[in-house]
């Protein structure tokens, strides 16, 4: 089977810097192979690459960047992440799903929360002691998202297939 393509929501550059860093400090160093991420979809099949690459910049030229905020830990059970708020991109999400509705596999059909992954593959033991850690200095940090990002998967680092930026005047 060939590989899929995910599509993330891009972080400014700040945000971007901040998420790497916790992500060397924490993510175990063997499988650390991406750079901090929002994940929208998961897996889109190679056979919608086209579509894709038509699709998301329509979307993106139509629409002004979502905004988010940094709004608290997330427990993976055996990671942490960092939680996002962000009603728009889960809107413009919704929109997305629509338009390739009958193509989303099993995981993109659930209900999404919006976050950056900082830690993975580590006991719950870890991942708690992470979470006590980070929790009492994280502040509420509000940003927007540039851009949507389509990659395709390689196993383990991907490959960046097209960068859509923001460009649109309508909130989402």
């Amino acid at each position: 089977m060939a590989n899929p393509f995910i599509l993330t929501a891009k972080l400014p550059p700040a945000i971007q810097g901040w998420a790497d860093n916790l992500r060397r400090a924490h993510y175990p160093a063997e499988r650390n192979h991406l750079h901090a991420h929002v994940t929208m979809f998961h897996s889109f099949a190679p056979s919608l690459l086209d579509e894709l690459k038509d699709f998301l910049p329509r979307l993106t030229a139509e629409f002004a960047s979502p905004d988010a905020e940094v709004s608290g830990i997330m427990d993976l059970h055996t990671g942490t992440a960092i939680a996002l708020h962000s009603p728009q991109l889960l809107t413009l999400r919704e929109l997305i799903a629509e338009h390739f509705h009958g193509s989303l596999t099993a995981q993109d059909l659930h209900e999404p929360r919006p976050h950056i992954t900082i830690q993975n593959k580590v006991t719950k033991r870890e991942a708690r002691a992470l979470q006590a850690e980070l929790l009492p200095g994280l502040e509420p940090v509000r940003f927007a998202f540039p851009a949507l990002e389509l990659h395709l998967y390689k196993g383990g680092p991907w490959d960046l297939v097209k960068t859509s930026a923001f460009r649109g005047h309508e909130r989402l």
